[in-house]
Formats: C-alpha cells, structure tokens, sequence
C-alpha cells in the first residue's frame, strides 16, 4: 500500500517510517540479467547447481547490489509524495548486507525519513533509512541510508 505525503510536510516527518512496499519475488532471471549486465557472474549467483552444492547458503543468492538497486522501485511502491516535479538519487551515506537474498525470495522495503534539509531552488535534500527485509528471515537483508533530492511542482 502506498503512503502519500505532501511536499511540504517532509521536514515535519522526520523520525517517522513513510512507508513500506509490497513483497517483490527475486527471480533467477533476474539475478542472472543483473550479473551478466555487470559482469559478476560469480557461481554463487549465478550457477544454481553449484550453489546448491558448494555454497553455505545452500543456493543462489542475489548479488548485494541488485538488493540495493531494488531500492527505487520498492520507493516508488511504499510512498509517493504529492507536489513533487522531479526527484534524483544523490547518493548514499551507508549500506550494509547483513544477509543473503536466495533467489526466489520475497524482499520488500520500509522507508524511514532521517532528514529533509532545505537545498536551492525550494527543494529538499532527503535522507532515508531503507531496510529491504527478505520474507521469513531474522535479520534484513540491506540496510541502506539513501540520500535524494527532490524539487516543487510549480505552483498552478
């Protein structure tokens, strides 16, 4: 379910979690695309077989950055904020993987504001703590503090 806020209350929400996004299934597929799109094909991602045989985690696991790049889309399911023209990812402070990902897993994302500081042009520069949680387990599977940007609609 999507949370919507408006513009204007960003500072006001700080400390609060704005959202969390649905369950999303990591596939194979994707675990295969995003390694040959990057080139880490190491076996534990991507060799199935050899994963189930040879690794602790007892089969193939996504690679910590496709769980990170996961992150805009899972956003984009759990918040949405209304009088917004453009957002852009400025960076991250932190990220961590305290855990693995299997494929076929079900990750989905809460969303907690940290800061939302004034910037140029009316904007607002966002820090949000994203813990991207794999269904069933003990302990999150990325922990990131995303930094982001967003600018006003202008006004009607």
């Amino acid at each position: 379910m999507t949370t919507t806020v408006k513009f204007d209350e960003l500072p006001s929400l700080v400390g609060q979690v704005l959202g969390q996004s649905d369950w999303v299934t990591v596939t194979q597929d994707m675990i295969d695309s995003f390694g040959r799109t990057t080139g880490d094909e190491q076996w534990i991602h991507m060799d199935v077989e050899r994963a189930k045989a040879e690794s602790p985690f007892g089969t193939a696991i996504a690679h910590g950055y496709l769980t990170l790049s996961l992150i805009p889309m899972l956003h984009t399911q759990a918040l949405r904020i209304d009088g917004v023209a453009m957002g852009v990812n400025y960076g991250s402070n932190k990220v961590r993987f305290p855990s693995p990902v299997p494929s076929g897993a079900r990750v989905n994302g809460t969303f907690k504001l940290l800061e939302a500081e004034p910037i140029a042009g009316g904007g607002f520069q966002l820090v949000t703590e994203v813990t991207v949680a794999v269904e069933g387990a003990d302990k999150p599977s990325c922990v990131a503090e995303t930094v982001s940007r967003v600018y006003p609609a202008p006004s009607a």
